[in-house]
């Protein structure tokens, strides 16, 4: 931001911000290596070739049983998917942490008076698990997942749910996401979208959704907000 000139419009916005939404894994926590440490014991287990870290990586974002639909057979998708269930409760403990600053700018926003909800993709089972574990669930006021929902995001279900528990305008709401996915959901919705380059989805296939602004870390967000 240094050396830029704001427009009063977007420093209305940025200081008048009620509500942020945040999508959990590539946004606030890098879960990757628990993913892909469950993902590749299912392959092993079903006798299949197990994937690289880049491929599983490009699959993340749409639940797990889109993920394992990616390389397992549909015959074979229930067993896995119990498979993946029950190792991924434990590889979470130990494969996953949160983005340096997450769990600062989620204080400050608190502090603020913001606020805080999740918007994933992710099983409720799971980001319940990961947010406990990494002792940041206490700092959100919402969470919701797409299994509470008839359907995942990109649709803007997720988002138009928090918003209305709320009553917030959505010109006081904030997504911050970190794949295409995200972008669209927030175009969507109707809301401004900061995308987080950290995650599964390219620079420059986010750009060609246009977000409101797109940054390389979630700590870049605590000098943006302010």
């Amino acid at each position: 931001m240094i050396g830029r000139v704001l427009s009063p419009a977007y420093i209305f916005f940025m200081q008048n911000i009620n509500l942020v939404i945040f999508d959990l894994d590539g946004t606030l926590i890098d879960a990757y290596a628990a993913i892909i440490s469950s993902f590749n014991y299912v392959m092993r287990k079903l006798g299949l070739k197990p994937r690289s870290s880049g491929f599983i990586r490009r699959q993340v974002g749409w639940g797990d049983t889109s993920l394992l639909r990616s390389s397992v057979p549909e015959l074979d998708l229930k067993p896995a998917l119990r498979l993946y269930r029950k190792h991924h409760k434990l590889s979470l403990l130990s494969k996953s942490h949160l983005y340096p600053y997450a769990k600062k700018l989620l204080q400050q926003l608190k502090i603020k008076g913001c606020k805080l909800a999740v918007a994933s993709n992710r099983p409720s089972k799971f980001s319940l698990i990961l947010l406990r574990h990494l002792r940041i669930i206490d700092l959100f006021d919402y969470v919701l997942c797409a299994d509470k929902l008839k359907r995942a995001k990109p649709d803007p279900e997720i988002l138009d749910k928090i918003i209305r528990r709320f009553s917030i305008k959505k010109s006081q709401v904030l997504y911050v996401g970190d794949m295409v996915i995200d972008a669209q959901a927030g175009r969507r919705a109707g809301v401004k979208t900061i995308i987080v380059t950290s995650g599964s989805s390219s620079i420059a296939e986010i750009k060609k959704e246009r977000p409101f602004k797109v940054i390389s870390g979630i700590g870049k967000l605590i000098s943006i907000l302010g």
